[in-house]
């Protein structure tokens, strides 16, 4: 678990939860327990399935639902009393929230406005968020004059034309088709680096949220499973859920049948395998190992992987860069290896058989799922 809250204050901590919970119906906590410390000026990402506690968390710092219990601190002062307009955060939703009924300037305007702001100020601000946002020719249009992608673009302007310290995201790029969708992701990923604010964004999209974050927090079942920098969290995932839930992951179970300080010899079909022991609960305890099929070498030359299996090829997809190569490894089935499409590349053909390898330091015992 990587969650925690430090005894002392730490001036860089933008946002805190500290010990937050959330019930909708007294009995079940959507949100359990959650400590949580988000740095000034960091792009933190909320990752997990539907259901897993992400979006509260969002609302309760938003401000739209209150927290069961615990406090959620915003630059070290209290909100949860505060109402979600004093709290001057910015806000980008899925469905965009432009009053259609306003041209994209008005739309920009009306956040300055209701602060009072005087009037020469307000067209500066808005003119520069649409130039951030490269839509400077486009404020006299209404949002249905727009498409998806220049609607969500107004909607990050609006977000920030105010100047906030704090923007929330939630499930921002939804409704965009893939193409679209990728494109945004480093737009607001470019506009976060140039202004240094804070963002909190929510997304079930691992791929999204390696891409844009600082740092992610993995939720499920209303708990931080693991938060780390994105390479940490695909590299190194602390727990089976984790490493299931983060990018593309073979997965074999097995029992401990011996521990050597950090590494572990582990009896699976077909033999047995050293991992590192990173969350097992010792000798005899089943496991499940976590590797990445890139990290599986195909026809090894001896001697260079100390963990050495019969394969066999079960399919052969074609992606470009690489060949996803679907195998039958220990009694695993769906057991992909990712072959890259470069000079002395290995030729498969399904029904062959051949050996696989990979490194210790690359195969991680992990807790086995239930």
């Amino acid at each position: 678990m990587a969650e925690h809250v430090t005894g002392q204050v730490n001036t860089d901590h933008y946002v805190r939860f500290v010990d937050v919970q959330k019930s909708y119906d007294g009995e079940t906590l959507v949100v359990k327990n959650l400590n949580l410390e988000i740095e000034r000026g960091e792009f933190l990402t909320m990752l997990g399935p539907s259901g897993s506690g992400k979006t509260t968390c969002l609302m309760m710092l938003a401000g739209f639902e209150p927290a069961t219990h615990g406090e959620i601190f915003l630059d070290e002062n209290p909100i949860n009393n505060v109402a979600p307009h004093k709290r001057d955060i910015g806000m980008v939703f899925q469905n965009y929230a432009l009053f259609p009924h306003m041209t994209v300037a008005e739309n920009l305007l009306f956040p300055l406005q209701v602060r009072g702001m005087n009037k020469s100020e307000q067209a500066r601000r808005v003119k520069n968020a649409l130039d951030m946002v490269e839509l400077g020719a486009f404020g006299g249009r209404r949002p249905a004059q727009l498409s998806g992608g220049q609607q969500q673009r107004v909607a990050v302007a609006r977000a920030l034309v105010f100047d906030p310290k704090l923007v929330l995201m939630d499930e921002p790029l939804g409704a965009l088709d893939k193409q679209l969708r990728e494109q945004m992701q480093y737009e607001i990923k470019h506009i976060h680096e140039k202004l240094g604010v804070t963002v909190v964004y929510v997304t079930h999209d691992q791929s999204e949220a390696l891409t844009m974050s600082n740092r992610i927090a993995v939720f499920n079942d209303g708990v931080v499973q693991q938060l780390a920098a994105p390479d940490a969290l695909y590299e190194a995932p602390e727990n089976a859920f984790v490493a299931q839930f983060i990018g593309e992951n073979n997965t074999l179970s097995g029992k401990v049948s011996s521990v050597n300080g950090s590494t572990c010899t582990v009896d699976i079909e077909g033999g047995s395998t050293t991992a590192l022991a990173v969350n097992i609960d010792g000798i005899g305890s089943a496991t499940s190992m976590s590797l990445r099929p890139e990290r599986v070498t195909v026809n090894p030359p001896n001697g260079q992987c100390p963990n050495l299996f019969d394969a066999r090829v079960q399919e052969l997809i074609y992606l470009g860069d690489h060949m996803r190569t679907r195998m039958s490894v220990c009694g695993n089935d769906e057991f992909i290896v990712k072959i890259p499409n470069a000079a002395g590349h290995v030729h498969l053909v399904p029904g062959a058989n051949v050996k696989v390898g990979w490194q210790t330091e690359d195969c991680r015992a992990l807790d086995s799922p239930s």
